[in-house]
């Protein structure tokens, strides 16, 4: 008995040894290809491989069931074959995390297992196949009606969480995706380590080259010390906006990028120190420096347009210093933010002129504005604010709640 007792005790500890190699080691720049990938309720993504989950883009995996612990008690945790962050205010599930093993769904909130959970999948999603290969939220207006997209093989089923019914339409613009991704307002199919950023209505891929390597855009297997410390140790951005290529761009002194802090020169290389205000509007970035205007065309390589740059006055009907600018969504309004006042400029109409001057009480300085499908950001300092609407930011007579640029912009841990 002593023998077999030291032997199993051997056996175990090598095991030990092996997983803590394991856990060390597991590298998510090296032919890892995700099961899964989900935002927290913070926008942080996660990413999940086998029985371990990246947070965020650039640290070490942890075992999935240290933060979802009935994974495992439940349904021992291989793998992931699917999962989504409900965002939708009028569902129950509002900031619930849903995660699909084979046959069955687990939705935590705030990390801890609902109540009834695990189910079936075709108990809580009605139509919805077994054995999932991926799974995404997509919010009215970038979808028709408030709405999850599984996908399955070949198959992609378009899930409404009104009514709880699904239409099914066919895979064909992009390789079967193994995880997808809402980020940023723009959507993401991974295919091993590649990916493909889609339409979620129509399935469409845009005209630029997909599918990309993922880890030269979300995994960060290129950064270095340097860059984490630029990106985090000093926040107080001087412009931010996504352009349409699904890239966002926030810049502070000559250092730009919001996933990896980079030189200025190197995405827009005819500026060579801090800028004041971006916006992108019809496949161009628009650059504002001073009274000076700069546009580029977005691309693989951002190309600025022949005669730039010009004259802001000229170009916008409104001279410097702007402090932010934006234009939402399928709109072709730009919104100059000058001092504590925001004008308007038809960017359809020759020549622009900068109209309807309202004030903005609430601040005294805003570093960076965008617009997307759930409403405007306001950044002052390491802070940010939502507004539904841009008529609800100027009629405002409180501040929103205040969310820390760093933690849900950045994803740094501070």
């Amino acid at each position: 008995y002593f023998f077999l007792l030291v032997f199993l005790c051997t056996c175990l500890l090598h095991v030990a040894a092996v997983q803590l190699k394991f856990d060390n080691d597991f590298d998510h720049c090296h032919d890892v290809e995700f099961d899964a990938v989900a935002v927290n309720e913070h926008g942080v993504p996660y990413f999940f491989k086998g029985d371990h989950v990246f947070k965020g883009f650039n640290n070490d995996a942890l075992l999935s069931n240290e933060s979802f612990p009935e994974l495992d008690d439940h349904h021992h945790v291989d793998h992931v074959d699917a999962a989504f962050h409900m965002h939708f205010d009028d569902d129950p599930s509002h900031e619930h995390m849903f995660f699909f093993l084979d046959d069955n769904v687990f939705s935590y909130n705030a990390y801890k297992l609902e109540d009834g959970y695990p189910k079936k999948i075709h108990e809580v999603f009605p139509g919805i196949p077994d054995h999932l290969d991926a799974a995404v939220e997509c919010h009215k207006g970038e979808c028709d009606e408030d709405s999850v997209l599984f996908f399955k093989d070949h198959d992609v089923y378009h899930y409404n969480i009104q009514t709880k019914a699904h239409t099914a339409s066919t895979l064909t613009t992009m390789p079967n995706c193994t995880a997808a991704l809402r980020f940023m307002d723009h959507y993401y199919c991974f295919h091993g380590h590649m990916f493909s950023k889609f339409n979620p209505k129509t399935l469409e891929v845009p005209a630029e080259k997909y599918p990309k390597e993922a880890r030269d855009f979300f995994m960060k297997c290129d950064h270095t010390e340097h860059s984490e410390r630029e990106r985090c140790s000093r926040v107080d951005l001087d412009a931010i906006t996504a352009d349409g290529a699904g890239h966002m761009y926030a810049f502070r002194g000559r250092i730009d990028d919001a996933y990896t802090a980079d030189t200025i020169e190197n995405d827009f290389r005819e500026l060579h120190s801090d800028v004041d205000a971006v916006f992108s509007y019809n496949n161009h970035t628009y650059m504002i420096k001073g009274n000076d205007l700069y546009i580029y065309q977005v691309g693989e390589h951002n190309t600025l347009l022949d005669g730039y740059p010009k004259p802001l006055k000229d170009e916008l009907g409104l001279e410097g210093p702007i402090q932010a600018a934006f234009v939402c969504d399928n709109e072709h309004t730009a919104h100059l933010i000058k001092g504590n006042h925001i004008f308007d400029v038809d960017m359809q109409t020759t020549p622009h002129v900068a109209t309807n001057d309202r004030p903005l009480t609430h601040f005294k300085k805003i570093n960076g504005a965008m617009c997307g499908a759930d409403g405007v950001t306001l950044i002052d300092g390491n802070h940010f604010y939502k507004y539904e609407s841009i008529m609800l930011m100027v009629a405002s007579k409180m501040l929103p709640e205040a969310h820390k640029v760093s933690v849900e912009l950045f994803h740094c841990d501070h």
